[in-house]
């Protein structure tokens, strides 16, 4: 086992030459990646901040064709198999003696070519979403102070990059407070939607289960908490069992938040009436004070979850590129640059939207995410450094289990990289359509 000195950081531990990221400097030998030790709350904390970020927002207004019950099977469907997925990542962090990243686990694991697969899906959903943070950010201070949108990004910006900079103690203790800061204001305005006049369960009947292919990929992003897996593993070095406690029970979190928020909104408004924005549509309902515990919610949601990906990228950089450690000052500040400046700039600008931007996140980093860590679970049974305490049981990781992710994640990416071609009427947007797209190509 890695040993843990009394600072609380894990010290190098003999592994595979090839893929140990160790630097000298002078005659101290120092991992890429330490360890500092996180509390189950704080492990729970980061999941749950993670996934509640742009996805929450979008989802309801994403699902405005089909509706909420269509909306609601897929939470649980997507959420099953994401956590199954993570769970597999987890056991190969924990069959590693020395701290990767999931780039790193996937070239240790897979080779290359996985890692860079790995990578590319992590730039991907990271970049989709930071843009997103920052251009929704914007809007949000907008409605709350009549700022101009860019330069409430410029203040979001402010918090979200300086604790990225503080490193990963500090993201954990974040999460926890900004996390429980956002259950309180969901339960008071939950609470508030119950009793409000424009209520109506009825809404949640509305929209067309035939619609219901196109939300698929979104739902997919929304759960997007595999890329701190290995994250969250360092900080449990200490305790190896909690790291899929922390798992099972952020996820379990994250259903019952993006559920509330989706099904609050909607019986509220109804489908038809849902911002892009969704909370923005809930304080418009409920009045001025809802307005500001609204937004303040959406803020915190984008907060946490840029905390969660931006950090996952920033460790993934060092990690993929051999930078050295993660602790030296001017590569910190470096690659903190990469990771801020581009999505603010393209957020500032206006390029991207905020929905297009969530859905480029979803559609390529899906698919890499359902096969790849199904690849480094069985090569680390095989070519692992350590059997660990924990391990998944034989149900999730059985080939019907496996087969089943990879379709319906290679559908979903497969479906919305065909909807870039949405507007020049080459997609379908239900399944009637799709049927009648199919009949022209099939003899009778």
């Amino acid at each position: 086992m890695n040993s843990i000195n009394t600072e609380g950081l894990v010290q190098p531990a003999n592994g595979f030459a090839s893929a140990e990221p160790i630097e000298r400097e002078g005659n101290k030998a120092t991992e890429t990646l330490v360890a500092k030790k996180l509390t189950l709350l704080e492990g729970v904390a980061m999941i749950v901040g993670t996934n509640i970020g742009a996805g929450v927002l979008a989802i309801p207004y994403a699902s405005r064709n089909s509706g909420f019950l269509p909306l609601f099977l897929w939470l649980i469907v997507i959420g099953t198999i994401t956590t199954i997925t993570m769970l597999y990542v987890a056991e190969a962090s924990l069959r590693t003696k020395s701290h990767f990243q999931l780039s790193g686990l996937a070239r240790k694991y897979v080779g290359k070519i996985g890692s860079w697969f790995i990578f590319i899906s992590i730039f991907a959903n990271s970049t989709g979403a930071l843009i997103a943070y920052m251009a929704g950010s914007g809007r949000l201070m907008n409605q709350l102070f009549g700022i101009p949108n860019q330069f409430g990004s410029l203040i979001f910006a402010v918090p979200a990059i300086g604790i990225l900079y503080a490193g990963l103690k500090a993201i954990g203790k974040g999460e926890k407070y900004i996390s429980i800061t956002m259950v309180a204001l969901i339960i008071v305005l939950s609470l508030a939607t119950i009793f409000n006049v424009n209520t109506k369960i009825e809404n949640l009947m509305e929209g067309q289960w035939s619609y219901m292919i196109p939300i698929i990929y979104l739902v997919v992003f929304a759960y997007s908490a595999q890329y701190i897996v290995p994250e969250i593993a360092r900080g449990f070095a200490h305790k190896p069992k909690q790291l899929p406690k922390a798992i099972v029970i952020g996820m379990i979190c994250t259903f019952l938040l993006l559920s509330t928020v989706a099904l609050s909104v909607i019986s509220l408004a109804g489908i038809n009436e849902v911002d892009e924005i969704a909370t923005i549509t809930w304080g418009r309902y409920l009045g001025s004070w809802a307005a500001l515990t609204a937004n303040l919610f959406a803020l915190c949601a984008m907060l946490t979850s840029y905390w969660g990906l931006g950090g996952s990228y920033f460790t993934n950089i060092f990690d993929q590129f051999k930078l050295g450690s993660e602790t030296n000052k001017l590569r910190r500040l470096t690659v903190l640059a990469i990771i801020s400046v581009p999505p603010f700039i393209l957020a500032y600008r206006e390029m991207v939207s905020f929905g297009r931007a969530l859905e480029f996140a979803g559609a390529v980093g899906g698919v890499i995410l359902a096969i790849v860590p199904i690849l480094m679970l069985r090569s680390s049974r095989k070519h692992g450094d350590l059997t660990p305490e924990w391990q998944c049981n034989r149900f999730i990781t059985s080939p019907m289990i496996q087969t089943i992710i990879v379709l319906l994640y290679s559908f979903a990416a497969i479906y919305a990289v065909c909807d870039l071609l949405y507007n020049i009427d080459l997609l379908p947007t239900s399944i009637e359509e799709m049927l009648i797209s199919l009949n022209v190509f099939v003899p009778k």
